[in-house]
C-alpha cells in the first residue's frame, strides 16, 4: 500500500482538488447570494466522492478494463439505453430533457458516456492502429458515436453532442487518420450541420447561434447571458472585486453562475490573478496527464489518456468560448469547476484510470 501511494500522481491529484476548490468558493459565492446551499453541500458531497472513485479506479488494473470487451459494450449499451430512457423519462431542465432526478439529486447518462466512449474508442483505435488507412474503421468507431450523438440532440443539448463528435476526431488524429479521411470527415459534418440546421436544430438555438453572430440583434434576449459574463469579467479587472462581493453574481444578472458561466463568475471575484491560477492548474493537470500518455508502452494507455487530456480542453475552451462570447452558448461546464455531481465523478474516475496507467507503466 506504501508503494501504491508512492507511485500515485499527487500533482495530478492536487490540481484536480484545487480546481474542484475553486469551483466551490465560486459556488458558495453564487449560493449566498440567493440564500440556499443546497448546492454547495451537494458539490462537496460529489468532491469527496469523486476523491474515494479515483483512489479506488486506481487500484483497478488497467489492463483488466482493456481485456473484458463485453463489459466495455455492456457499459456503452447501457448508457445508450439511458439516453433513450430520457426521452421518455427525463426531467426537463431549461428546456433539455438531461437528467434523470432522484429526490434531490439528478443523474446525467452523458457524462457516464463520455468516459464509457473514451475506453471503447481507446480500445478499439489501440486494436487497429496498424490499419487505419482502412476507411472501414473509421465508419464503425462512427458508428459508436453517432447512436448516441443522435439520441443527445434530440432532448434537445446540442453542445454535449458537438463535445463527442469533436473527441471521436481528436482521437482518430492520434490514432493516425490519413488526411484525405479527415478531410471527407469535415466535409460530411457541414453537410451535417446544414440539414441539421433545418431538421434538428430548435428555435431557441437557431436564436443563440445567429445572437453570437450578430450580439447587437437582441441584447436583452437571447444575447443577454454573454453581455452580463462579459461584463462580469470586465468588471473583475486585475485583483477582482474580491469573494462574495460580485456585484453581477451577488445582484443576479449573470445567469448560471453556478455551472455555464461560472468562469465569469470567478472573473469578476478574482479578476486576472484568478483566472491566471485557474488556466495554471488546467496546464499542469493536461500536462501531466499527457507525460503520464508519453510515458507509457501500451497504445491503449495513450490513447486513454490522450483522449481525456482532449476532452478537458475542449470543454475548457468552448465554456470560456462561451463566457467572452467568441462561441454560442450551448450549455457545456467547465471541469472540475463547475457544479455538476455526475460529470464531476466521471472526471475523477477517469484520473484513476489514468493513475492506474502510472502505476503500471
Amino acid at each position: 500500500m506504501i508503494n501504491y501511494f508512492k507511485k500515485i500522481d499527487w500533482i495530478i491529484v492536487v490540481s484536480s482538488v484545487f480546481l474542484t476548490l475553486f469551483g466551490l468558493l465560486s459556488i458558495y459565492s453564487s449560493s449566498l447570494a440567493r440564500g440556499n446551499f443546497l448546492t454547495f453541500k451537494k458539490q462537496i458531497f460529489f468532491l469527496l466522492l469523486g476523491l474515494v472513485l479515483m483512489f479506488v479506479f486506481a487500484l483497478i488494473d488497467w489492463r483488466d478494463i482493456y481485456s473484458n470487451l463485453f463489459l466495455i459494450l455492456a457499459f456503452y449499451f447501457i448508457a445508450v439505453f439511458l439516453l433513450l430512457g430520457l426521452i421518455f423519462f427525463g426531467s426537463p431542465i431549461r428546456g433539455i430533457k438531461g437528467w434523470y432526478e432522484f429526490g434531490i439529486f439528478a443523474f446525467d447518462p452523458i457524462e457516464f458516456l463520455k468516459i464509457i466512449l473514451i475506453i471503447l474508442l481507446a480500445r478499439y483505435f489501440s486494436k487497429k492502429h496498424i490499419e487505419m488507412y482502412r476507411l472501414k474503421h473509421i465508419l464503425i468507431s462512427g458508428i459508436y458515436v453517432a447512436i448516441p450523438s443522435i439520441l443527445i440532440i434530440v432532448q434537445p443539448n446540442l453542445g454535449s453532442a458537438i463535445i463527442l463528435i469533436i473527441l471521436w476526431i481528436g482521437i482518430l488524429v492520434f490514432s493516425g487518420i490519413k488526411i484525405n479521411h479527415l478531410l471527407l470527415l469535415l466535409l460530411i459534418f457541414i453537410i451535417i450541420f446544414c440539414l441539421g440546421w433545418f431538421l434538428f436544430l430548435k428555435d431557441y438555438q437557431k436564436l443563440r447561434i445567429i445572437s453570437f453572430i450578430f450580439p447587437e440583434r437582441d441584447p436583452l434576449g437571447i444575447g443577454w447571458s454573454q453581455r452580463q459574463a462579459k461584463i462580469a469579467i470586465g468588471s473583475g479587472g486585475v485583483l477582482g472585486q474580491g469573494f462574495i462581493k460580485g456585484s453581477q453574481t451577488r445582484y443576479g444578472f449573470l445567469p448560471e453562475p453556478q455551472t455555464d458561466f461560472i468562469f465569469s463568475a470567478i472573473g469578476e471575484e478574482y479578476g486576472l490573478a484568478g483566472i491566471s491560477i485557474l488556466f495554471f492548474l488546467y496546464f499542469v493537470l493536461v500536462y501531466r496527464i499527457i507525460k503520464i500518455a508519453k510515458h507509457s508502452f501500451k497504445n491503449f494507455a495513450r490513447l486513454f489518456a490522450c483522449s481525456f487530456a482532449i476532452l478537458l480542453i475542449v470543454q475548457f475552451f468552448i465554456n470560456i468560448g462561451m463566457n467572452i462570447s467568441i462561441l454560442p452558448v450551448i450549455g457545456v461546464s467547465l471541469p472540475f469547476v463547475s457544479y455538476g455531481g455526475s460529470g464531476l465523478l466521471m472526471f475523477f474516475t477517469a484520473l484513476g484510470i489514468i493513475q492506474n496507467i502510472k502505476i503500471n507503466s
